[in-house]
């Protein structure tokens, strides 16, 4: 089989290591991919947003599988260009994709379908968003409305800080047209859980649960950044958690989509909090986390190919889906002075008995040298049978790597290994 991965992160690598795993697998192309991930694929420079691109280039290599894994060419439609061209796609329509195109349509699904989540308002106006937080509750949540790489969302522990965020966002186009319209939201309180799924639209199945760090500086300081680093599982998602998630989160969830004529296939990402109400939706991503991918997918134990065209044909309740009974940790190494500027082309020392454990984010290859090439520039992953031994085989992987500039966290995992202590 000839199979097309769209994209060109840590997440895309992490999927393309995992789909090797497939006897079946000829090759594996890369739009465009990365210098780690030429590895593993043949990439290919075309850009994942190239909706037209991709589609020729499907066409004229005759593609038997295509997987379409970043937020922006989903919302885009690529998957509905590629099937209108015969080629079968995991990832969802345009129109299910929206879920996570649009903070405004997820949290009026969720509204209509009595799905949990913060209480919230919508504002176009500039001026009604600043005389509603006059008197609205602090902390707050100001979130734009579209796509923002993760980074739309402005937790404002003050008033003024809120009122800036709503500024950064309508007046000063932060975010570009995505905060054309925002969503100021009720402030929740407890551990964070991600949970990404398998879906075909009539079934739907769990991963192993895991736990983001969003903030750039260890103890959760500084800016929020697309992830830091993850663990799985998350310790807080207990069997209780999860039965309760089932049945009026992740089931309701696929039946409102389906209800709207939106039917979701693919993988559909539930970020929960935990609060003292229960648990509840913050935010739904309509393809696979970065960086939670690099520790679930390491945990897979089935085979992922199978599970993809599974949900593209519509047999997922038929497909098993295993994973194992083990921790993972990956580790972060990004570029100094990530999330904001940052400089490129430092040469990356990585070497060959860790390579296996990273999934590479941003690098390239020049002169025949892996170099950075962007702000997140390595995932490195370590899987154990507990997760303290996984944190300390990840970190002991980052000793051995090094680039001018990077940095990391040094306290990934630390705060799930006092939720097990507890």
């Amino acid at each position: 089989m000839k199979i097309m991965v769209v994209g060109g992160g840590g997440r895309e690598h992490a999927i393309i290591k995992k789909l090797k795993e497939n006897k079946n697998v000829e090759v594996i192309f890369a739009l465009p991919g990365n210098g780690g991930i030429a590895a593993d694929a043949t990439c290919v420079p075309v850009k994942a947003t190239d909706i037209e691109g991709i589609v020729e280039f499907a066409k004229a290599n005759a593609i038997d599988y295509a997987v379409v894994a970043p937020d922006d060419p989903l919302v885009l439609g690529a998957v509905d260009a590629l099937n209108a061209i015969g080629i079968p796609c995991f990832g969802p329509e345009a129109k299910a994709a929206i879920i996570e195109g649009s903070k405004v349509f997820s949290k009026d699904l969720m509204k209509k379908y009595g799905i949990p989540t913060a209480q919230y308002e919508v504002f176009t106006d500039m001026d009604a968003a600043l005389s509603y937080l006059e008197d609205a509750p602090i902390p707050t949540v100001i979130k734009a409305d579209g796509l923002a790489l993760g980074k739309g969302v402005i937790i404002a522990q003050t008033r003024d800080e809120a009122k800036k965020a709503v500024v950064s966002m309508m007046r000063d186009k932060a975010f570009g047209k995505s905060g054309d319209r925002i969503v100021i939201e009720e402030f929740l309180t407890g551990p964070e859980v991600s949970v990404l799924s398998f879906t075909d639209g009539k079934t739907v199945v769990p991963m192993i649960s895991s736990m983001d760090h969003k903030r750039a500086g260890d103890n959760d300081t500084g800016l929020n950044t697309g992830g830091m680093g993850t663990i799985a599982p998350n310790p807080y998602y207990t069997d209780a958690v999860a039965s309760e998630c089932m049945e009026k989160i992740f089931l309701p969830t696929i039946n409102a989509m389906n209800a709207e004529g939106r039917t979701f296939k693919g993988c559909l990402y539930f970020g929960l909090m935990i609060t003292p109400h229960g648990p509840k939706v913050i935010e739904y991503n309509c393809r696979f986390g970065d960086p939670e991918t690099q520790v679930v997918l390491p945990l897979l134990e089935s085979d992922l190919l199978e599970i993809m065209m599974a949900t593209t044909n519509g047999t997922l309740a038929e497909t098993e889906v295993k994973f194992a009974d083990k921790n993972a940790c990956c580790v972060i190494m990004a570029s100094g002075g990530y999330p904001t500027s940052y400089k490129k082309g430092f040469e990356i020392t990585l070497p060959a008995e860790v390579a296996e454990n990273v999934y590479v984010a941003g690098a390239e290859i020049a002169d025949g040298k892996l170099v950075t090439s962007g702000g997140r520039v390595l995932g490195v992953t370590a899987v154990a049978p507990t997760l303290k031994d996984a944190i300390d085989a990840s970190y002991g992987m980052v000793e051995k790597i090094s680039f001018e500039g990077g940095f990391f966290r040094h306290d990934i995992g630390a705060r799930a290994m006092a939720a097990k202590e507890a």
